[in-house]
């Protein structure tokens, strides 16, 4: 017998997310590339935290999270979208968002059931969805309001459609869906009985007086919508990996075995540094941290223009996806290797989130940095002026 990888390593590659931070420490450029958040951490959160080691809660906490955190998630939902929480039976700390998510895919789909993902996707979505054995099945939208109708929907459903993926605000685009969206998704899969997979992780970040609505706040859908989000955009703690699912009991339990079975539980002092953001950071933190991201998407976005990257300017989110068909290049890759190589600025190639050619195009930059961090990235894109007139 020969020793060998199994065939499931095919099914999940290394993403360019990663492989364009590779990149671009290489070169010791900017990385605007993958949204790892390096603002500060709020005070209340680093301080529980700490407090929870020194305390010595470092053992395993109850698999679907801690009482504080539980209750904590149980009342932000009651208070922002009206659902009336059990933290006993409804709530399912996990390890991250992409955690989460992975759990109630196993918990709730068969192999071979198909799930609609919107392009452009989060990468993650659909490499999820491959590694749980479900098929991901593409709606396309198009810029720069990212539409769609439900003939498009309608087009893809078969009889294996077990689930739709909704993300709002989205990544990479920044579309924040709006009530009529969610409304014809929820006519939609209550008519083919489907469950709706939401990945809410970027709420606070709304711009241009848009809302955000949670799905299953919507009438009918609380027992097929499963909710699923984090908390670490919304504090810049990514590598704490604490995320959650919200969604009714018979869905819950399983979810949370399946947690259980893969993370045992989520890290139990960091637990408590989440639990704390969510009491006491009141609405004015998360309306200054939404002011303070709209201010680093005007710099980006007018940036990227001048440069002739024209954007797709974000209604939510950290990230602008930019028309990068002026620069050389076959493809999205050798469009961002270039943009690397010739101003030490790193950014996604589009292909990581579309199947269409429109990827082939596009870049993805994200803007969840430092200003002064914000400031050098705009100031090597000049560059491409110079490059530009070399080439004239």
């Amino acid at each position: 017998m020969t020793l060998s990888l199994s065939s499931r390593h095919e099914w999940v590659r290394k993403s360019e997310l990663r492989a364009m931070s590779v990149e671009c420490e290489r070169v010791g450029g900017v990385n605007l590339s993958q949204g790892v958040c390096d603002l500060a951490v709020p005070a209340p959160v680093a301080e529980a935290a700490k407090a929870a080691i020194d305390k010595g809660e470092n053992s395993y906490s109850r698999h679907d999270g801690t009482g504080p955190l539980r209750n904590a998630l149980a009342d932000k939902y009651r208070r922002r979208a009206g659902l009336d929480i059990d933290p006993e039976t409804n709530v399912v700390v996990s390890s991250g968002a992409t955690g989460a998510l992975y759990c109630s895919c196993l918990a709730l789909l068969e192999p071979g059931d198909e799930v609609i993902l919107f392009e452009p996707y989060y990468s993650y979505h659909e490499s999820t969805l491959i590694a749980t054995e479900a098929v991901p099945v593409f709606v396309s939208t198009k810029a720069p309001d990212w539409s769609f109708s439900m003939d498009d929907l309608e087009k893809v459903v078969t009889d294996r459609t077990r689930a739709i993926i909704v993300n709002t605000p989205s990544n990479p685009s920044g579309k924040v869906w709006t009530r009529d969206e969610l409304e014809l998704i929820a006519d939609f899969s209550r008519r083919h009985d489907l469950f709706v997979f939401t990945d809410e992780i970027y709420e606070h970040f709304i711009f241009d007086d848009m809302k955000h609505i949670s799905a299953a706040s919507l009438p009918g859908m609380w027992e097929r919508t499963i909710t699923i989000s984090g908390l670490s955009k919304t504090f810049s703690i990514t590598g704490w990996r604490i995320g959650y699912a919200i969604c009714d009991a018979k869905w819950a339990k399983a979810i949370g075995n399946f947690s259980d079975l893969v993370y045992v539980c989520a890290p139990t002092p960091l637990q408590a540094g989440a639990a704390a953001g969510i009491v006491e950071l009141n609405d004015e933190y998360f309306d200054k941290l939404a002011a303070k991201y709209r201010k680093k998407r005007e710099v980006l976005c007018a940036a990227l223009s001048d440069v002739g990257l024209t954007p797709c300017v974000p209604q939510g989110a950290y990230y602008v996806l930019a028309d990068a068909s002026s620069l050389p290049g076959a493809d999205s890759k050798e469009r961002a290797m270039y943009l690397l190589e010739k101003t030490g600025v790193a950014s996604v190639p589009g292909k990581s989130f579309f199947k269409s050619a429109e990827g082939e195009t596009m870049l993805r930059f994200c803007f969840a940095k430092e200003d002064d961090v914000i400031e050098d990235a705009c100031r090597r894109l000049q560059g491409l002026k110079t490059e530009h007139a070399r080439a004239g």
